[in-house]
């Protein structure tokens, strides 16, 4: 069963590097694109380290990493011109199907669970699975073709463009961090400010700690680890809390952090870019308020809650 869900896992990888390969070959096609040769460069690589990122060498792989990193300071890789459905074309298709638009979207979630529950493959081939069945649902339902699909792949690939990646970019830096014991310097740098002894010093720092460190690696649980080792054992768990109420309510701490950074590409950089809006913040703003509300309920629930 686990080698299934590996090769499950290589054939999503794989299917995810081909359509960013279409999009490569597309902007390479296109003489007029503003930036053809880098835009397509970033692409294709980008593809090459997904389908065949098993089979590379570690090093080949770090290399490739840096040239997407080098295309993408130089402004090298840009949208260019997409096909796009006319407004006239999307009202009647919006007339014609109507609400039904709505289930591949919740075919793919209830899917991915089922699998995900019910079945030894686990989430992540379970949103892999999910994902193709609700597509060629989408498909049935717009009576688009393979062709059409490919197209929009490529339209949503340029659209949200280099951010795509940040979140796996962000997670490799969590592991990196760690490793290179990170925690260890938090802890002595926070040793010097947090009272010893003091409870609500430790929630505080535990808490806050998630918060800001997650805004800078935009990801929470590549956070979780370094602020959990370098804080939250030693001034929270080591004081008598309990790790699971304490280790939960501090993961949940760092999405407050999640809501308030760009670097949170998935969640704030991304609809920005689906949405075409204005303010490249907007999200972020919107989110700001709640954000700050939740990180006070994460302080008083881990002081009362978790001793």
């Amino acid at each position: 069963m686990e080698a299934l869900v590996d090769n499950l896992l290589e054939l999503f990888f794989v299917l995810t590097g081909l359509s960013m390969a279409y999009s490569g070959v597309r902007i390479f096609m296109d003489k007029s694109h503003p930036a053809r040769f880098g835009s397509a460069l970033f692409w294709i690589v980008l593809a090459v380290t997904f389908a065949l990122g098993r089979i590379l060498p570690a090093v080949v792989i770090g290399i490739l990493v840096m040239l997407i990193g080098v295309l993408t300071l130089f402004n090298q890789v840009k949208i260019g011109k997409i096909d796009s459905t006319s407004e006239e074309e999307a009202q009647s298709h919006s007339k014609r199907i109507g609400n039904w638009i709505f289930v591949p979207v919740v075919s793919l979630a209830l899917i991915a669970i089922v699998i995900a529950q019910f079945t030894p493959l686990g989430g992540q081939v379970g949103i892999g699975i999910a994902s193709v069945v609700s597509l060629l649902i989408a498909m049935a339902f717009t009576k688009a073709g393979p062709k059409t699909a490919l197209d929009e792949g490529d339209r949503m690939n340029r659209q949200v463009g280099t951010v795509g990646i940040l979140p796996q970019l962000l997670a490799a830096l969590g592991v990196i961090f760690t490793t290179a014991g990170v925690g260890d310097v938090i802890a002595s740098i926070i040793s010097t400010v947090v009272p010893e002894g003091n409870r609500l010093a430790g929630v505080l720092a535990y808490v806050l700690g998630m918060v800001i460190f997650t805004m800078i690696m935009g990801n929470a649980f590549a956070a979780f680890t370094v602020i959990t080792a370098g804080i939250g054992i030693p001034f929270v768990i080591a004081q008598g809390a309990d790790p699971v109420i304490a280790g939960a309510l501090a993961m949940t701490a760092g999405y407050c952090g999640t809501l308030m950074t760009p670097m949170a590409a998935n969640f704030n950089a991304l609809p920005v870019a689906l949405l075409e809006m204005d303010n490249p913040n907007g999200v972020i703003k919107e989110q700001l308020p709640y954000a700050l509300l939740m990180l006070v309920s994460h302080v008083v629930l881990m002081y009362f809650w978790a001793f």
